[in-house]
């Protein structure tokens, strides 16, 4: 018996229908999460402490099977919205956002969140807009931590001088109220300038040589970052480590180094790796509709010559 062309016709479209429905099922359910699109804007690459960032955040989407698009905000609040609104019309299933400046972040957050695209804040958090989660150290305590060394190591007298972080960050601002809460327990200790410094190794060069010339007797420096704190050992000179007790905060290569040979008197060391480790496994649980703690702390530990192998080798 002859069948009619056309039927043959419609079953062969009828199976070759079927046969790509079968695998673009078979793409989407055996690569589950895995294959999540994930974009993460970065404050800055030209710091040490964020390249170690975006490091653990890249090691951890190839373990996971993520595809994560990194993008660097030079430091320009304005260039990171951008960046961050680009994602959200690439349709990324979540986003990563390490602010240059917490507040200016918030209306891409926003308009993110609008399309259902969940955000997670990055070492420093967002104001004024909802985030999936912040993952960060526990910045007021590390600052804390960061008076109860200087004081220490400068025998709970004389001056000191604060090199602040980029302002408008929470980092900055978070790490400076816990010194200053901490400070208050030693009354002989005097605070006798504070100045931003941008989180920036030669800013924080520039800003120590000019303090130094109103504050000549000054016995102490806390800065708000190892980058600032390696740019006041410079203007500090021979007295970096001597004289003068340096404590920086982050437990970069080169600020522990510096801990090492004795210019760095401690860092309070975080874990940048683990930061953006956590960061991206954050943003795969986010982009499959997980409920998330909002807040996800990464401990700090001060660094000192003492213990500051344990941190090197790590």
């Amino acid at each position: 018996m002859r069948i009619p062309a056309i039927v043959i016709a419609g079953a062969a479209l009828t199976l070759g229908l079927a046969g790509c429905g079968t695998a673009g099922d078979s793409g989407s359910s055996g690569g589950g999460q895995a294959g999540v699109k994930i974009g993460m804007s970065v404050s800055t690459l030209n710091n040490p402490f964020f390249v170690q960032l975006r490091d653990g955040a890249q090691e951890q989407a190839k373990k996971l099977g993520a595809s994560l698009t990194v993008t660097d905000a030079q430091n320009d609040a304005s260039q990171q919205v951008n960046q961050v609104q680009n994602f959200t019309s690439q349709a990324m299933k979540a986003i990563i956002i390490n602010p240059v400046d917490s507040d200016a972040a918030a209306p891409a957050v926003k308009a993110a969140e609008r399309s259902n695209i969940p955000v997670i804040a990055a070492d420093r958090g967002v104001n004024g807009a909802e985030v999936a989660q912040t993952v960060a150290s526990d910045n007021v305590a590390g600052g804390k931590l960061a008076a109860e060394e200087l004081a220490k190591q400068m025998g709970e007298k004389g001056q000191v001088i604060v090199l602040q972080g980029t302002p408008g960050t929470s980092a900055s601002r978070d790490r400076g109220q816990g010194f200053e809460q901490g400070v208050k327990a030693f009354p002989n200790i005097q605070v006798v300038a504070r100045q931003p410094a941008d989180f920036d190794r030669t800013k924080g060069l520039d800003v120590m040589t000019n303090l130094l010339q109103s504050h000549p007797d000054v016995t102490g420096v806390f800065a708000e970052n190892d980058e600032m704190a390696l740019g006041a050992i410079k203007a500090l000179g021979d007295r970096a480590g001597r004289q003068v007790k340096v404590v920086g905060f982050d437990g970069t290569p080169d600020g522990l180094a510096a801990v090492s040979d004795g210019t760095m008197a401690a860092s309070v060391a975080q874990q940048p790796r683990l930061l953006g480790q956590q960061a991206v496994a954050a943003a795969v649980k986010a982009a499959a509709g997980e409920t998330l703690e909002k807040t996800l702390a990464v401990p700090v530990k001060v660094a000192t010559k003492e213990n500051v192998s344990e941190f090197q080798t790590s």
